[in-house]
């Protein structure tokens, strides 16, 4: 049997539970599924950070979101996340409504879309 390595959920910072919630319930439609703290030993052994940090899981049994809540600054780089949506039209419209204004980037004849969360991590958006 061949061995398989699978994607089981990306971790991102976000500023504030709202911004998140906002984001990733009202935006891409993932509900709140656990709630939870790591204390400042964990944090300190696993991430190098001091102090204790909540975690919200945003999750839909296909695509899960650990988001480490708490301003610990960063600089952007190349780093991205790739989803996909059903109307890119529908998504751009939500994203307007909760004040995130989409990129739309010209790339050899075709329309490449990102959007920022409230706290900067950058997202590719595909249509299915």
């Amino acid at each position: 049997m061949e061995e398989r390595t699978l994607l089981n959920h990306v971790a991102l910072e976000c500023n504030d539970e709202e911004g998140a919630k906002t984001f990733f319930t009202d935006v891409l439609g993932l509900p709140l599924t656990k709630k939870f703290e790591i204390s400042e030993e964990l944090s300190e052994a696993i991430f190098g950070i001091k102090g204790n940090v909540d975690i919200l899981v945003y999750d839909n049994n296909e695509m899960r979101f650990e988001v480490f809540v708490g301003q610990v600054g960063k600089k952007h780089g190349y780093e991205h996340i790739c989803i996909e949506v059903d109307d890119k039209s529908e998504f751009i419209s939500r994203c307007r409504k909760y004040e995130i204004e989409p990129m739309i980037v010209k790339r050899e004849g075709k329309d490449l879309l990102f959007v920022r969360d409230y706290s900067g991590n950058l997202f590719e958006v595909k249509e299915k």
